[in-house]
């Protein structure tokens, strides 16, 4: 072939020869083909995947497994209501009922017998201090009057005749007083006797004797004079008791007799039972008359309120009968002990009333708004349980585990209750537990509503779930 081939093809291939490798080189061996490199890649692709799928699918199904018996074990858990303890507001407001009273009040009786003559005023009828309110009429007591003032005139009399006595004696003792010394000169010299001197002396001894008894007399009959004066002055205050007068101003609020009526000063009365009390009239009692332009709330605070009640705290007061105003006050007094029957003390609001709309006997809520530097925790009340060793709370541990945690109840507000100790701010605890809570179960818990910080409600009587 290379015989064949001319100069110009011989020298290009050996211009080429230059470059070639010797055909034993690898780089010699032919390309292998794109569709056998795709072919390959296709097979360890299927090769890794089914290793893969070998390895994983087991692993899946026990992994769904295990899920699924979560699922059911976690469907199969009690679900129990919960809520976060939280602290109380730092204002605390107290409502407690109270009874409204006057501020002062008067049961005004008789102390004159007789027949009421006029009346002047009626139930609701505003009074000032000395006011008549209505006058009786006393006959008997006008005799009376009358006698012991002839009886004062009587004993002054006496006493000018006491004094006369007086005078008369006295002038019979300076008789007597010359004489004696008379005789003692005459007997001294022998003239007389001596049983005549000591009979003359026996004179003298008994004149000034009765000097001294008419002094007495004398003392006697004007001691007689004032206690005849005395006794005048007694019956003319009597007398002056014919006009029943205010003893201060308010308002009349019960009448129980009428004109005519038989007035005892004995604390009886008959007929005109027009008032607001029978009792009132059978026990004598005229009129009432009571100040209402300040009016005192009676209230009994509970053992564990007292420490938020204090005197000179203020306080308000609100009715039914006026919705939405309050009437401002503050505390005045209290009683200092203890009902030992109810446990609780008697505390004294006074409140003001200029315009009179509050009216005694009436009924009121007080309110009492109290700052506390470290307000108590809060729970709801029906997360409190009560065991044989006291109360607990269903508190949620770790791992929704139950703990039930001895606690120290306060005050009651019955929706809500404070807890003294036991709990810390930011647990959880269970809103009514049921049977099915138990110490140490697990729970799937559900939030609640919010516990209200700021209780408004009065403190009800403690209720509390017994534990089963």
């Amino acid at each position: 072939m290379n015989e064949t081939l001319g100069a110009p093809e011989t020298t290009k291939l050996l211009a080429a020869g230059h470059d070639q490798k010797p055909l034993g080189d690898p780089a010699h061996a032919a390309p292998v083909p794109r569709g056998r490199v795709v072919i390959i890649g296709i097979l360890l692709l299927l090769v890794l995947g089914a290793m893969f799928l070998a390895g994983y699918l087991p692993r899946l199904k026990r992994q769904s497994g295990i899920n699924r018996e979560a699922q059911d074990e976690e469907a199969s858990l009690p679900i129990v209501n919960v809520v976060t303890v939280k602290r109380s507001a730092s204002n605390s407001e107290l409502q407690l009922p109270g009874n409204v009273t006057p501020l002062t009040e008067a049961f005004i009786y008789a102390r004159a017998s007789g027949y009421v003559k006029r009346r002047y005023v009626d139930i609701g009828d505003r009074v000032t201090a000395g006011q008549v309110l209505a006058v009786i009429e006393a006959p008997d007591l006008d005799q009376q009057v009358s006698q012991a003032r002839a009886s004062v005139a009587q004993a002054r009399a006496s006493v000018g005749q006491a004094q006369a006595a007086l005078a008369q004696t006295q002038s019979q003792l300076r008789l007597t007083s010359i004489t004696l010394k008379r005789w003692q000169t005459l007997v001294s010299r022998g003239v007389l006797a001596q049983q005549e001197g000591d009979q003359k002396q026996a004179d003298y001894d008994n004149a000034q004797a009765n000097v001294h008894a008419s002094e007495a007399n004398v003392k006697a009959s004007q001691e007689a004079v004032r206690a005849s004066e005395a006794n005048v002055n007694r019956l003319l205050e009597l007398q002056s008791f014919k006009q029943i007068r205010a003893p201060f101003a308010g308002v009349i609020t019960a009448r129980n007799v009428d004109v005519g009526a038989l007035i005892s000063a004995t604390g009886t009365s008959q007929g005109g039972n027009t008032g607001s009390s029978a009792a009132g009239s059978q026990s004598g009692e005229m009129f009432r008359i009571a100040q209402i332009a300040i009016l005192r709330v009676m209230i009994n605070v509970p053992q564990s309120d007292t420490a938020g009640v204090r005197l000179g705290q203020p306080a308000y007061a609100t009715v039914a009968e006026y919705p939405g105003r309050k009437f401002p006050g503050k505390v005045t007094r209290s009683s200092n002990s203890f009902d030992p029957a109810s446990r609780t003390l008697l505390t004294e609001v006074q409140v003001a009333n200029p315009n009179r709309v509050l009216l005694p006997g009436m009924y009121a809520q007080v309110l009492f708004d109290n700052a506390r530097a470290n307000p108590p925790l809060i729970v709801p009340g029906d997360s409190i349980v009560v065991h044989a060793n006291g109360a607990q709370a269903a508190v949620l541990a770790a791992s929704n585990k139950v703990h039930f945690q001895p606690v120290t109840v306060g005050r009651d507000f019955g929706t809500d209750t404070e807890i003294i100790s036991g709990l810390n701010n930011g647990d959880v605890v269970i809103v009514n537990p049921s049977d099915d809570v138990r110490e140490g179960a697990r729970v799937k818990p559900v939030r609640s509503a919010p516990i209200k910080t700021s209780p408004g409600s009065a403190p009800n009587p403690p209720s509390r779930k017994a534990a089963n």
